[in-house]
């Protein structure tokens, strides 16, 4: 049968917040960086979060004008997912905005300035050998970063540049260290 392409409002993550009676079905994510429980699908970031739009087919309109970047890529797939840290960017009105946790466990657009904007944090999740022994990480984003440092372990959080793809820092997690909890029952919480 492959994948699913629908999603009925009733199952569409709680954290959406979607209203019953708006509609049967709701935008399902397209496969990408973050899975369909952790995200929220570009339609809903600029429609139902930050108002630029009344319906999606105007939403469409906006996106096919090339008008929104998603971490300094042009994005044109309504469905395309946003997740945590991703940074939002629509250059016309100057606005960028990061996505991240409120305590409930909801995403909050935070509003950014244009330095804050040229980075992200991304967790490791995972560090292997691939082929011709060259060590490699991927991040909880679905990046994959070759020849990292090797001081770099599982669960550290690395500050990428999102023009190059670079490695500009890493914090090792450790005792003590601020996080913010990205799952769970008290997800949100710093």
């Amino acid at each position: 049968r492959g994948p699913k392409k629908h999603l009925k409002r009733l199952n569409a993550p709680s954290h959406w917040m979607l209203d019953k009676m708006g509609g049967i079905f709701a935008p399902r994510p397209s496969s990408g960086p973050h899975k369909v429980t952790e995200c929220l699908p570009l339609l809903l970031v600029l429609r139902n979060r930050l108002r630029y739009a009344l319906t999606a087919r105007e939403v469409a309109k906006i996106l096919m004008d090339r008008l929104v970047k998603v971490d300094k890529k042009v994005r044109k797939d309504n469905k395309f997912p946003t997740g945590f840290m991703d940074v939002i960017e629509l250059e016309k009105t100057g606005d960028r905005f990061r996505m991240l946790y409120d305590p409930k466990g909801r995403f909050v657009l935070h509003r950014i300035d244009a330095q804050e904007a040229s980075f992200k944090l991304c967790k490791v999740k995972r560090s292997q050998m691939g082929a011709n022994n060259v060590p490699y990480i991927v991040m909880h984003d679905g990046r994959t970063i070759r020849f990292a440092h090797p001081d770099v372990k599982v669960s550290d959080t690395i500050k990428v540049d999102l023009e190059t793809g670079d490695v500009l820092d890493h914090i090792h997690s450790e005792a003590g260290t601020q996080v913010m909890v990205t799952g769970g029952h008290n997800i949100g919480r710093v």
